[in-house]
């Protein structure tokens, strides 16, 4: 976990200099007077609207493992582990979340590359679930880049099944792979195996129900939003807020910086100011609530619910995270 630490401190520091830059644009004292008004009841709302999105990803997860025939694993630290994923979703598109596969071998002895894949579907569910959210809070507004962020979406979606699905084209990759010299060609059979899992969850049956859960999910966390501006005393309907959340996350997403840190907020900022009518202190007070309520919070969660996975297998830092990363080749 230590080779981790320092990126987990440098986006604390990004989002701290981050948040301390919209603070200032948006005007220090009109910033602390609006949130001097603000009901923080509404604050712990979205936090337990953020805490339903892990309870229905959890499921997500459950199913991939069933899927996946990974049994054994008892709930509470199928639980502890997938939260503990949550430690490393401010990296770039969350592939830290790799880090749950770490634990999984550490835990089961289950093959880093026969679980690793459910990462990888996952974001693209949750892409499959925000990009559907974009396409349902568009009705009714009038907005230009909403059909684009749509169907970049969509694109992403499409082009990534055709990568997976295609045989000739996956068979191409891993042999390239085993031929080239040094660990890439050792990893190849590896590879093969991950790609194999993938394919496993990526069939058309296999994506309904994950993808119906990631709508739920990212829709709960669209409701935070809601709940939030609700408490700065201002009115936004629920399909906006969807929609202003849903495309903030999806840019994101796709612009791989550590969880999506300065294109989230400047795109979530901006909608709720010129789109939603929000006043500028009120727009930036808002953005930097809910992002506290959905993503710093399930930075927190993770490192409890590492530190509790460690106390019940106190064993479990040895040949870990270390040792797996290795295997893999970070």
């Amino acid at each position: 976990m230590t080779r981790y630490a320092g990126r987990i401190v440098v986006a604390l520091l990004l989002a701290i200099v981050l948040y301390g830059a919209f603070a200032a644009w948006s005007d220090y004292a009109q910033l602390a007077a609006s949130l001097s008004d603000f009901s923080w009841g509404a604050f712990a709302g979205a936090c337990g609207l953020a805490i339903g999105n892990y309870v229905l990803r959890f499921l997500k997860w459950e199913y991939y493992l069933a899927r996946l025939d990974i049994r054994g694993v008892p709930k509470l630290d199928s639980l502890l582990v997938f939260l503990s994923g949550f430690l490393l979703s401010i990296t770039p598109a969350k592939v830290g979340e790799v880090f749950k596969s770490l634990l999984l071998r550490s835990l089961r002895d289950v093959p880093v590359a026969r679980s690793a894949p459910i990462v990888v579907a996952e974001r693209l569910t949750d892409t499959i679930g925000v990009t559907v959210l974009v396409v349902v809070g568009m009705r009714g507004l009038s907005v230009r880049g909403a059909v684009t962020g749509a169907t970049v979406g969509a694109g992403l979606v499409v082009a990534c099944l055709v990568v997976i699905m295609s045989r000739r084209l996956s068979e191409a990759v891993i042999r390239g792979c085993e031929r080239l010299p040094g660990p890439f060609g050792r990893h190849g059979p590896k590879l093969r195996v991950a790609w194999e899992s993938l394919r496993e969850l990526t069939t058309p049956a296999a994506l309904v129900v994950p993808s119906l859960l990631s709508v739920a999910a990212w829709a709960l966390e669209g409701l935070a939003l809601w709940v939030v501006v609700r408490g700065f005393g201002s009115t936004l309907s629920v399909l906006s807020s969807v929609f202003f959340y849903s495309t903030a996350t999806l840019a994101g997403a796709v612009i791989p910086v550590p969880g999506g840190l300065g294109i989230t907020e400047s795109a979530l900022h901006g909608q709720l100011q010129v789109l939603g009518g929000l006043t500028r202190p009120v727009a930036a007070g808002s953005m930097i609530l809910v992002r506290f309520a959905t993503l710093w919070l399930a930075v927190a969660i993770g490192l409890i619910a590492l530190g509790v996975l460690r106390w019940r297998h106190p064993g479990l830092h040895e040949g870990g995270a270390d040792g797996v990363a290795e295997e893999t080749g970070e």
